[in-house]
């Protein structure tokens, strides 16, 4: 059976302005990595999982069958209120789409905003009720 989620790959059309979005407004941890193959390549760790960040056009194989920026939906959980992740993500200029908003997590019940990143992802910030 799985158990969890390891990491996931998010195509992006600029590695930098992806970086500065999730560590700086969402205080993942940028870092740097040797690829089994050789050559360097960029993530944003959180908690136990980690998102690869792929430069749109790579040849990076295997890969889904049409990486494209701006084509996910993602959703991640936070123990913070969420006036206090309005408050920050206002000081960083970062527009709030909609919420909160009561939602359905995979083990219960949410109140998420939804804010979105560089290349038009749809970013979820979620605290569990």
């Amino acid at each position: 059976m799985l158990t969890t989620l390891d990491h996931l790959v998010l195509t992006v059309a600029d590695i930098d302005a992806t970086t500065r979005f999730y560590s700086g407004a969402l205080g993942m941890e940028a870092i740097s990595f040797t690829a089994s193959g050789g050559g360097t390549r960029h993530a944003l760790r959180y908690g136990s999982q980690k998102i690869n960040l792929h430069p749109a056009g790579t040849a990076y194989e295997p890969r889904a069958r049409v990486p494209t920026p701006g084509s996910a939906d993602l959703c991640f959980l936070t123990d913070m209120p969420l006036e206090a992740w309005q408050s920050r993500l206002a000081g960083h200029g970062i527009e709030i789409i909609e919420g909160p908003v009561p939602r359905s997590g995979a083990t219960g019940p949410l109140m998420s905003i939804y804010i979105r990143d560089p290349d038009g992802n749809l970013v979820e910030i979620s605290l569990p009720d």
